[in-house]
């Protein structure tokens, strides 16, 4: 998924209730969100200036003053240190990974089928993200939200909400200006329940599902997404030859 590109696709299929100025401006706060949350490469870090100016246009609202915080420090930092704290916080810590069924499923067997439910509701849609990322990466699910508008584009957002507080705290005790972007995303979505509190509190406590699943975490390859490895099932132990025996000790 090309950071550029999202940035211009046409916004189509949208069922809401929100005016049409309403509806650009949430639009243009996902697709920026989205654009945001992926690897700071070369071509996204030579777009900052644009990004900025994007994000200062934005009408003014709790999403988008979170939005300033962020590209206030983005703009600021060189290519390097975009890389590496990227890696740090994303890649390298279980709690504020941007895969949003792990914390629903952790790495279970169910986490395949929803994965594959998730890409059937992309193409359903008449979206295809592409095999670049897997269908529940943050930014590809934010980029369906930015172009299926309101209702069912957020749905999967929705869903994931719990996850979403927890890559949030995850990052805020990391003391990550990418939190200011996970801010600016629950804003947008309805607040969290007591019940949902709880359940974050539990899940940074005690972690995701677990199951014993070897080397497939689908199960079988019929449960993988589109484009997904499956390791091939291992091969049979190597056993060691028998050997004759000789006749003297068959006289003994």
């Amino acid at each position: 998924m090309s950071p550029l590109r999202a940035l211009v696709r046409p916004v189509s299929g949208r069922r809401t209730r929100l005016t049409h100025e309403q509806a650009e401006q949430r639009s243009l706060l996902l697709r920026l969100l989205s654009l945001l949350l992926q690897y700071p490469d070369r071509e996204l870090a030579t777009a900052r200036t644009s990004l900025a100016a994007s994000v200062a246009k934005l009408s003014h609202s709790p999403a988008s003053a979170e939005l300033t915080s962020f590209m206030n420090w983005f703009v600021a930092q060189p290519s390097d240190t975009l890389e590496s704290h990227y890696v740090e916080v994303f890649d390298l810590r279980r709690k504020s990974g941007l895969y949003l069924t792990y914390y629903l499923h952790g790495d279970t067997r169910r986490r395949g089928m929803a994965l594959l439910t998730l890409a059937q509701t992309y193409r359903a849609a008449g979206w295809d993200p592409g095999a670049g990322e897997l269908p529940d990466h943050l930014p590809v699910a934010l980029e369906f939200a930015a172009l299926t508008g309101h209702g069912a584009g957020e749905a999967p957002l929705r869903r994931h909400r719990r996850g979403l507080e927890l890559i949030h705290h995850a990052l805020s005790d990391a003391r990550s200006p990418y939190r200011h972007l996970l801010a600016a995303l629950l804003t947008l979505l309805p607040p969290a329940t007591e019940a949902d509190l709880l359940a974050v509190a539990q899940l940074a406590a005690e972690g995701p599902p677990a199951e014993d699943v070897g080397t497939d975490p689908y199960g079988t390859a019929a449960f993988a997404p589109p484009g997904t490895f499956v390791p091939p099932p291992p091969a049979p132990p190597t056993t060691a030859p028998s050997h004759p025996t000789s006749n003297a000790e068959t006289r003994r």
